[in-house]
């Protein structure tokens, strides 16, 4: 499979001659697809066309572009396994995993088609009884989206389904982990006929392609989904020019579990929040807060759910944990490990690289589980991004508490607690974007907002209705009549 750019409705060779070979995760000797990196013409090409093919699409009523975002979901619905299938090949989730998440997807556009169904604007009072003032949303222009690897089929669909439903066009820009699977996107919404010009893909690097959508001067918004480092650097460029941003960034997500808690259902959805997707989520469990009282039975809890653990090909049907997505992924992961090692806390559980018949081929880890540990180590601070739990013992509720948002990050968090006093306080008091109450720290629904506080977000908020205020401006109208 020889991955192209989608400029104007056309498969395009990128004008580059570097060829990129996408490996498959699991084997490394399986080249699933090669690419060619696109350059900066490449993008302004695709700026182009976008804003020419901005001109008719936000014409069109919004009922209408939503007929066209049914059509693409129809296509998903249609080529679901095609589309899990290799981007499990590409980047080493489950099969079951990247069904669900081509599903994912088809909900997110077909809520989004709903969406185009709703008011636009208001009617507001005004001051002259012979003025007319409402308020209406207009389209923001061209959208550079930015998206990452590790769900490469739901959070580019939960970004270009709203900013086409509201009338903008697309210039996209994958991870290249996710470029294969970005490639079967756009031939969907290639199939389902959407305008030329309307969703626009370049393949290539974040230091050429991404750094030129940020700055081209007809891109007018970006939503980022990545690294606080190069979320940051892309808030730098963009608010020089005053254009709007979106970042999603980084996570550090606890749960808590107290005494009162169902702890074997902690310990389940603990282990589920933490390993699910190979730990390479951003709404990962990473620190897991317990109260004295129950901290052994709920680690033999803990211990009893790891160890069902199948590590393996994502393709196979018994396998429970897949590998990680590449070398450099499967590096930084150990590097914390031996981080977490060196600064005292205790391995209870795995560790280690997996190698030999099955594994020597592929980019394993076992689920790793630390105790003793202290909340300012670095394993319970920085991101790990992989299947790293660290477990943590407390005196109390307001302990935990306290240092659950003793971090930088503010994304997702959870208790587990049949407390209704507690539950509210945690709801009122917890630092973060997304509040799970007995439930793990990951899963979002397409009509809930999405998004963290402190440096996880920059504040706007994907999904739902909310995703209107970022895709969107206020133009506000008056008529002011003649007649008496």
């Amino acid at each position: 499979m020889h991955l192209k750019n989608f400029i104007n409705g056309k498969w395009k060779k990128a004008r580059s001659g570097e060829i990129n070979e996408v490996k498959n995760p699991a084997n490394i000797n399986e080249c699933v697809a090669t690419t060619v990196s696109s350059t900066v013409d490449d993008v302004d090409e695709a700026v182009t066309y976008a804003k020419s093919a901005s001109e008719l699409w936000k014409k069109l009523s919004p009922v209408e572009r939503g007929k066209y975002l049914h059509e693409v979901a129809n296509q998903f619905e249609e080529h679901v396994d095609e589309i899990a299938k290799l981007a499990t090949k590409e980047m080493g989730k489950r099969l079951e995993e990247t069904r669900g998440e081509v599903l994912r997807g088809v909900a997110i556009l077909r809520y989004y088609a709903q969406e185009g169904m709703r008011k636009i604007g208001e009617m507001l009072p005004s001051a002259a009884s012979n003025n007319h003032l409402y308020a209406i949303r207009v389209p923001v222009g061209v959208i550079g989206v930015i998206s990452p690897w590790n769900f490469p089929i739901a959070i580019p669909i939960w970004k270009i389904a709203p900013a086409l439903i509201y009338g903008n066009t697309v210039v996209w820009k994958p991870a290249k982990h996710a470029t294969a699977s970005a490639v079967k996107i756009a031939e969907m919404f290639s199939k389902a006929n959407v305008p030329a010009g309307v969703l626009n893909l370049v393949n290539g690097t974040g230091s050429v392609v991404g750094n030129r959508i940020v700055e081209h001067p007809d891109v007018h918004a970006i939503t980022f989904t990545g690294s606080n480092q190069v979320g940051q650097t892309i808030a730098t460029k963009v608010v020089s020019q005053n254009k709007k941003y979106q970042l999603e960034l980084g996570g550090k997500n606890p749960a808590i579990v107290l005494e009162d808690a169902d702890i074997n259902m902690a310990a389940k959805l603990t282990i589920e929040g933490a390993m699910k997707q190979t730990g390479q989520r951003c709404t990962a469990t990473s620190r897991v807060f317990v109260e004295k009282s129950i901290y052994q039975p709920f680690l033999e809890k803990l211990l009893g759910y790891v160890k069902n653990i199948q590590v393996g090909n994502g393709m196979d049907s018994d396998v429970t944990m897949g590998p990680v997505v590449s070398k450099s992924q499967y590096d930084n992961i150990l590097h914390y490990i031996e981080i977490g090692k060196k600064e005292g806390a205790e391995i209870i559980y795995g560790g280690n690289a997996l190698n030999g018949k099955n594994y020597d081929q592929g980019y394993y880890i076992e689920p790793t589980i630390f105790t003793n540990v202290t909340n300012d180590m670095v394993i319970a601070q920085e991101e790990i991004f992989g299947p790293v739990l660290s477990v943590i013992q407390v005196e109390n509720y307001e302990e935990a508490l306290a240092q659950a948002n003793d971090t930088i990050y503010g994304l997702s968090a959870s208790l587990f607690t049949s407390n209704l006093e507690k539950t509210f306080h945690f709801i009122q008091n917890s630092e973060a974007g997304m509040v799970q109450v007995n439930g793990e720290t990951g899963g979002a629904e397409p009509q809930a907002p999405f998004g963290g506080m402190k440096q996880s977000s920059s504040g706007s908020r994907e999904q739902g209705q909310a995703a209107v205020e970022f895709f969107t401006e206020y133009k506000t109208v008056a008529i002011t009549s003649t007649f008496s």
